[in-house]
């Protein structure tokens, strides 16, 4: 694939990005496109390895080697035909997904894998200001009736395929814009709204049905909804946030991490000024995660005097250890372009409480576990970013009576559907807190399921 020494020839190059000290100004994207040149390097480095064990990292099965020969031989519209066979929204996985496949390529043996995510972006960026991408209706309809409850990536890739087999479709989203976390949970210079809007009107316009501020359980009953649609397919995400039950937790100035980001999301499209901000305060992120460093980000651009972000695990190595061999995940030292930006990260910590005054936080006292050492560093704002536990504990979840499982996850069976007739789960609500591209597949998955189903009645 590519070109046959292209991997010897050329090295990994990362996209280029903004200046820190310009980008913390805004809340537009980080990084540039490659110049074709670059671009057209990078994917000559995708080796003709055999076996591509990127399909095995990637969960939607992506073609990577087939596209990635086409963008290297000019063949941009193959490409993208050969990238949507798999993926609803590329651009979306381009721009958020953490890459599994590169920690799967081949390459990464012994040298940098290859930009399959850039490269996988620039496709898209590609075809749509080419205008390849334009909306394609089903040709006949089928008038099955779907209701799909939430709109993230989950829900978006059912609709997408729902729709395209002929079904009406109709997503359902308590919020008041479509997009779940794409739209609230992401920051605007990790991903900005006006890709996730261009892909929305692309489904507009192909007959799918958005209904917001409808928050089923509450606005409409379950039966109520099960009565009206021929399938009903729950895909409301895994929104209860993992709390931190230490003294101190009620004070004010203490956040989930969700609250604090979509907040400043919807501020980006016009809503009121946040009211919980980071400007001019010392602030802590408890977790290490990906939430963390969105907060870290948007912090940095909200005016922070000073950012902490602690983790509870240790700092990964800089290279794969002994027992985390190619072709598994690498658990490697990372840093984003939020930490980039500044900031402090704090390794093997236990915060054990949070003290305030005048019923404000103002410091937090932890322990270090390497020692077992205490400390204490200032806090007036703390946002809480430890991951999620499971499906809210909803109406909606209680009115259908489905079954849960021991994690409090929505219980499926192998075709996707719920312990309920008729009513299926797909993404992080059976799933858990996952990735991206786990959510896209689990609603392709489920979306040909409730299509089987369909077909039956």
């Amino acid at each position: 694939m590519g070109k046959a020494t292209g991997f010897i020839e050329h090295d990994r190059v990362k996209p280029p990005a903004r200046p820190a000290a310009e980008r913390i100004g805004d809340f537009r994207h980080v990084y540039y496109a490659y110049p074709a040149d670059e671009l057209t390097r990078q994917a000559s480095r995708c080796m003709d390895c055999g076996i591509p064990f990127c399909h095995q990292g990637c969960p939607l099965g992506n073609l990577i080697p087939d596209w990635n020969d086409l963008v290297y031989r000019d063949n941009w519209r193959a490409a993208i035909e050969r990238l949507h066979i798999t993926n609803d929204f590329p651009e979306f996985t381009g721009l958020l997904c953490p890459a599994p496949c590169e920690g799967s390529c081949v390459l990464g043996i012994n040298k940098d894998a290859v930009t399959i995510k850039s490269i996988e972006l620039a496709i898209v960026d590609r075809a749509f200001d080419e205008g390849w991408i334009v909306p394609a209706p089903p040709p006949t309809r089928t008038w099955k009736k779907v209701a799909i409850v939430g709109s993230g990536p989950a829900g978006l890739a059912a609709a997408a395929q729902l729709n395209r087999s002929g079904h009406s479709v109709t997503v359902f989203e308590r919020s008041d814009r479509i997009g779940g976390l794409l739209r609230y949970g992401i920051p605007e210079f990790k991903l900005e709204k006006r890709v996730l809007n261009r892909r929305l009107d692309l489904l507009t316009a192909e007959g799918v049905v958005f209904r917001t501020r409808v928050d089923v359980g509450n606005d409409v009953s379950a039966q109520d909804l099960r009565r009206e649609f021929d399938a009903v397919l729950l895909a409301g995400g895994a929104g209860q946030p993992r709390d931190l039950a230490v003294p101190g937790r009620d004070l004010n100035g203490v956040h989930f991490a969700l609250d604090y980001l979509t907040q400043q999301n919807r501020h980006c499209e016009g809503g009121e000024v946040p009211r919980i901000s980071a400007a001019g305060r010392y602030v802590v992120i408890i977790g290490g995660g990906d939430t963390g460093a969105d907060c870290l980000g948007t912090a940095h651009r909200q005016g922070a005097l000073s950012v902490s972000q602690l983790e509870l695990m240790p700092m990964p190595p800089p290279q794969r250890a002994s027992g985390n061999p190619w072709p598994q995940w690498p658990h490697v030292f990372r840093t984003s372009s939020a930490h980039e930006e500044g900031g402090a990260r704090v390794y093997e910590v236990s915060t054990t409480e949070l003290r305030g005054v005048d019923g404000h936080v103002r410091t937090l006292h932890g322990q270090r576990l390497a020692d077992g050492a205490a400390f204490e560093m200032r806090a007036d704002l703390v946002l809480l970013a430890m991951g999620f536990t499971g499906p809210e504990k909803s109406p909606l979840l209680t009115d259908l009576n489905v079954k849960l499982t021991e994690r409090g996850h929505v219980w499926r069976d192998d075709q996707w559907m719920s312990s309920v007739a008729g009513v299926f789960a797909a993404g992080d609500m059976q799933r858990g807190q996952s990735l991206i591209v786990w959510a896209i597949d689990d609603g392709r998955r489920a979306a040909a399921s409730v299509d089987r189903y369909l077909s039956r009645r």
